[in-house]
Parts: C-alpha cells; structure tokens; sequence
C-alpha cells in the first residue's frame, strides 16, 4: 500500500496555481460540503502509533507529501530511522532537498520534483530563481549518490506550452528528466469563471501538443530502443498491452493509495484533508488491508471512457468545483490524450513482436503519486 505522509501544511512557495489560489472557498455548487474540519499544520500523533500501524502492512510505501515536506526535514529523518521495513519517496518543490544528508537522499526510492518546463514558464508559475535553484539541487541529488527515479513533474495551465515543457526537461544540458508527469490544472479550484482563456487553450494548443508528443515520443523510442517514462504515456500503454482491466482510479486513491493526516487520521487522497465525511480509518485502530474503500461517483460512472479513464480525480469528482461546460472541456482532453494512445498501440505492438522492444519497457512504479491521467 502506498500512503502520502504529511508532514505540513506550510510551504516555502506561493505558486499561481497553488497557494496563490487559497482565496477560493470550499463551498460545492452541487452538494453541501459539511463536516470539514481544519488540521493540526504537522504531525500531531505519537510516532509510535505511525510506526505500529505501517507494521501491520506487508509491503509498506510511503511518500513524504505537504506543503513541502523537506521544511520538515528533520522530523523526515527520524522516520525514516524509526519505521519499520518501507520504501520510501518524496514530492517536492526541490529548494530545500540539501535539508536531506546524501545518506537520507540514497535511501529514497523516487524523488518527485515539480519543474514546469524551461526556466521562464518555472519562474512564471513559481517564482523568480526557482528554476535555477531546482536544476541546481538536482545537481546535489545527484552528487548525493542517488540512484533511484527523479521524476520531472509539471503543473500545466494557460501559460504552458507542454510540448516545449516536456522535451525542455527531456533535452535539458544541465540535468536532463527521463521520467516526466504532468498534471493540468483544472477542476480543482472554483476558479473556472476567472480563467475565459482555457477552453482556447486547451483545443488550440495542449490537446494539439500532446499529440505531437506522443509522435516524438514514439520517434524516440524507434530511434534509440529505449521508452521515456513519461508516465501519462507509459501508464495507459502498458495497461493496453497487458490487458490489465484499470482501476477504480488510476492514480490509487481510495484503493490503494491513501493518505495519512498530521492528526493520524486516512483519507484517500491528500487533496481531501479534513473532509470528515471520507475518513478512511486511522493509524490507532485500524488494519491498512481494511481501509474503507472510496471509489468515483455521478458522471465518471456512466461515462463512456470511464474504462480508459478511471475517474481522473476522486476530490474533484466529489466536490465538482466547475460547472458542466468546464468539466467537458477536462473531458475531451482525456478524450484526446485516449486518441493519442490508441493511434500507437499498433506500432508499438510492430516493434514488440519483432524483439526491439518488450512490453515491460512500459511498466512503471504505479501510485507512487502520479496521477497518470493529466
């Protein structure tokens, strides 16, 4: 089972599609959001009581999550001491990553750092320098000895360009990203009426870029018999090949992927902290195999790419932040991103039957906070 620790609610960033949009309220237009409670800003809980409850576990992941976990780099630590046998990950806006000795850094599995692409879309969404100081830090990661998976992770929205952004990270001379996530930012705030640009954004130039990349995507896997893990891609690809049935929600959550308050209790997602009507357990009482299960509802279950889809977001499917006309937009991306998959499978089927490649090139490190569908 995978759990996202949070270690903090503070953040040393005030990025344009994050907290720099904290003045929307919580308030769904569908149905009433009641028993929201507000949380402790770090962990609260006996360590003890974290450590006996991932003990009852088999095959325990944990991702340090926040806010930014590394402003909690001490406390970081003493887990990682602590806890019983888990493998262990990180998702961060990479500035504080020195926090982390190079013995620390070694001992972690993936490291998720957020980076938009080249330096002025970074710097654009996230502040001036930040793009430098992450380039920099990855050079520290690196030097540290690490060993494991760093993967690029992009915030995309109106001033993103995610063809440019995503061979940026591929290509870039400084420290190049073989793995790549993205992530739009859409449906998650109530901010749809203030963004009249998306829709044209969205069928003029992300939809149109993501079929470019898969074209290069495939280009490059043709030319050098290795597959970039950008994980959009390889996630639906190879669940196509194998014929693996996807999910509930390809990202895990509310299945197997939860994640774990600063006051001990489970949610299944960490975008849904305090929302008490979900509480999936907690670390005192309950048995990581018998966490409550919460899966997508409304439009995801009669929709007709559910299959492919898996629900995308279970916190936006729940509180439906945008009117219909903005969900459909959101939609036909998913719409596009399918199409765009579909088209390649029998070029890559061509290449694994005559041995350039195999399918298990495609697999990746599944929940480990990748949301797989943009």
């Amino acid at each position: 089972m995978y759990y996202h620790l949070i270690l903090t609610d503070e953040c040393n960033l005030n990025c344009s599609y994050c907290r720099g949009k904290d003045y929307f309220s919580l308030e769904s237009k569908n149905e009433p959001l009641e028993n929201i409670c507000s949380l402790p800003d770090s962990p609260k809980y006996s360590p003890e009581n974290l450590y006996s409850f991932l003990k009852k576990d088999s095959d325990p992941a944990v991702l340090f999550y926040g806010g930014e976990p590394t402003l909690q780099s001490d406390l970081m630590m003493e887990f990682m001491d602590n806890m019983p046998s888990c493998r262990f990950s990180i998702y961060t806006n990479g500035l504080l990553i020195e926090n982390l000795p190079p013995e620390y850094i070694r001992r972690l599995d993936t490291i998720i750092i957020s980076i938009d692409g080249d330096r002025d879309t970074t710097d654009g969404y996230r502040g001036i320098g930040v793009y430098d100081l992450v380039m920099a830090n990855v050079g520290y990661i690196n030097k540290a000895g690490f060993s494991g998976e760093i993967i690029g992770r992009i915030t995309v929205a109106e001033n993103t360009d995610i063809y440019n952004s995503v061979i940026h990270l591929l290509e870039n001379q400084i420290h190049s990203f073989n793995s790549i996530h993205w992530q739009i930012d859409a449906n998650f705030w109530y901010d749809y009426d203030s963004r009249p640009g998306f829709n044209e954004w969205i069928f003029g130039s992300y939809n149109p870029g993501i079929s470019r990349l898969m074209k290069r995507w495939v280009e490059i896997i043709k030319s050098t018999g290795n597959v970039p893990r950008w994980y959009p891609f390889c996630g639906l690809v190879s669940d196509i090949l194998t014929g693996i049935c996807p999910s509930p929600l390809r990202c895990g959550a509310g299945h197997l992927n939860y994640a774990i308050q600063t006051d001990g209790n489970i949610i299944p997602c960490p975008c849904m902290s305090g929302m008490k009507d979900y509480y999936c357990g907690n670390i005192y009482e309950s048995d990581p195999g018998r966490l409550k299960k919460v899966e997508p509802v409304g439009e995801c279950s009669d929709c007709d790419i559910m299959e492919f889809c898996g629900g995308r977001c279970l916190y936006s499917n729940i509180v439906s932040p945008w009117p219909e006309e903005g969900r459909m937009i959101v939609y036909e991306s998913v719409r596009n991103l399918k199409s765009a998959v579909e088209s390649v499978i029998p070029e890559i089927s061509d290449m694994i039957e005559q041995g350039f490649i195999s399918a298990g090139d495609f697999r990746i490190n599944k929940y480990n906070g990748c949301e797989i569908i943009p």
